[in-house]
């Protein structure tokens, strides 16, 4: 086998010109993604592709030389599955950034290095809607979104990105290029691989083309906002509503959440409860006036201090903004291991108030944030990585509140990923028998070990 060097050489050869960066800075900066991994490593080289064919390049050296490949999207996952590994390649889809609309079949053929809100902007221009819309929409990619099966404030309703995913063009390890599924809504000849490689975080392989299923436009929501004086009592209301309506998003904040966000945009938000919701319903006509009062009326029954509802666009989206500010506005009482753990609705309470003991005896400040409408919870831990008491302290916090949360019948990730940071957790969620299924399956189609190692599976 040729030295690495002179083999790094054979692929920038074998690339158009600037498809390959070793220049140490900007190596560098593709070392972490958003979840900052203070064990990531120093890669080969980033490679930057445009074209499927590029990538198989890419892999097909990989394979033949041995090297690890760690895909990445925008970087801004929370788990650490784009974090570099010393001596391998950074494969960056940011380049890829074609798109084109079908609005007769209301598909979307998009590749991965499309934001969120580019794939959203260029569907509107169709009287189009995509709807998974992750907290980072603006600044996410789709394939991350792929990678991680990534959900948002509106997937009470819509689903996640899964439920919009029709077709795949995935590269293997072994540079084999693989269209999967189509602009059909239903099929159902073969194996379900479409849906196998969502969410599969990069280890099975790199998705260059995706297939979009599209909605028409959504109906201008009714908002409801609501504050309370305890927890339990906006949990309960959450129970109650999701038991009779579909709202088309039920958010969660915690006192903690709610200072912090008021500390930044100056809203008025009522700075001593314990928690408050945001909701809203955008059915059509009557129906969403109808299920904004009935979800006023059982936050009012539940105990809620303040009840505010609106029909107006700009005053709803002001608290939907709220909510989504919420991480970075944490972010800024000092660095954050993000949990993203769910339970089933009724255990909501139980897992907040959990966190609440965990973050009291580590003496350690813990935001809950939750899509409550599923039971998808972002415990926020803040800490000083610089003070080493205090980080490990968060550390073990950290997996305490994963273990709450499977206590309580829940998962370890809802929507972000396993990536590195929450693997030495996986086995224990799973159990022997579905581990080695997964290890089986990544065997299969990376027989090499090349694809993301030390990532999820």
């Amino acid at each position: 086998m040729a030295p690495v060097s002179s083999a790094l050489e054979d692929l920038v050869a074998a690339l158009p010109e600037g498809s390959v960066v070793t220049d140490p800075d900007i190596v560098a900066s593709y070392r972490q993604d958003r979840a900052a991994d203070p064990d990531a490593g120093t890669a080969l080289a980033v490679v930057r592709p445009r074209r499927t064919e590029e990538v198989q390049t890419v892999l097909r050296w990989a394979t033949a030389h041995g090297i690890a490949v760690v895909p990445r999207g925008a970087g801004t996952g929370l788990s650490g599955g784009a974090t570099a590994l010393d001596g391998a390649i950074m494969l960056s889809t940011e380049r890829m950034r074609d798109i084109t609309v079908d609005p007769a079949t209301r598909t979307a053929v998009a590749q991965p290095g499309l934001l969120n809100a580019e794939v959203k902007a260029a569907v509107a221009e169709y009287g189009l809607w995509y709807p998974p819309d992750p907290s980072s929409f603006e600044i996410c990619s789709i394939g991350g979104n792929i990678a991680t099966n990534a959900g948002g404030l509106c997937c009470v309703k819509y689903g996640v990105t899964t439920d919009y995913v029709l077709g795949l063009q995935v590269v293997l390890a072994d540079g084999t290029a693989v269209r999967l599924g189509g602009p059909r809504l239903k099929d159902v000849a073969g194996l379900s691989l479409t849906k196998l490689f969502v969410g599969s975080e990069g280890t099975l392989g790199v998705i260059t083309e995706v297939t979009l299923r599209l909605l028409p436009p959504q109906h201008t929501p009714c908002t409801v906002v609501a504050t309370f004086d305890s927890v339990q009592a906006a949990a309960d209301a959450v129970v109650t509503i999701t038991g009779r309506i579909r709202p088309s998003m039920l958010e969660f904040m915690d006192s903690a959440a709610i200072n912090a966000v008021e500390d930044k945009l100056k809203m008025g938000l009522d700075r001593t409860a314990a928690a408050m919701m945001v909701a809203a319903s955008d059915d059509r006509g009557p129906a969403g006036a109808e299920d904004a009062e009935f979800m006023a009326a059982v936050f009012t029954e539940a105990g809620a201090t303040e009840v505010f509802s609106t029909s107006d666009p700009a005053e709803g989206e002001a608290f939907v903004v709220a909510r989504r500010y919420a991480i970075p506005a944490v972010e800024a009482k000092g660095s954050l291991l993000l949990e993203d753990v769910g339970v089933p609705l009724p255990a909501l309470a139980a897992l907040v108030a959990g966190i609440e003991k965990i973050a009291a005896h580590h003496d350690l400040l813990i935001s809950v944030i939750a899509h409550a409408g599923d039971g998808n919870t972002h415990p926020l831990i803040v800490f000083d990585p610089a003070d080493a008491d205090m980080a490990r302290r968060a550390d073990v916090a950290f997996g305490e509140i994963m273990d709450l949360a499977v206590s309580l019948g829940g998962t370890i990730t809802g929507e972000h990923g396993v990536g590195r940071l929450k693997k030495p957790w996986l086995a224990g969620y799973l159990g022997p028998e579905a581990m080695e299924l997964n290890r089986r399956i990544k065997t299969a189609l990376d027989p090499a070990g090349i694809l993301n190692p030390g990532a999820a599976i």
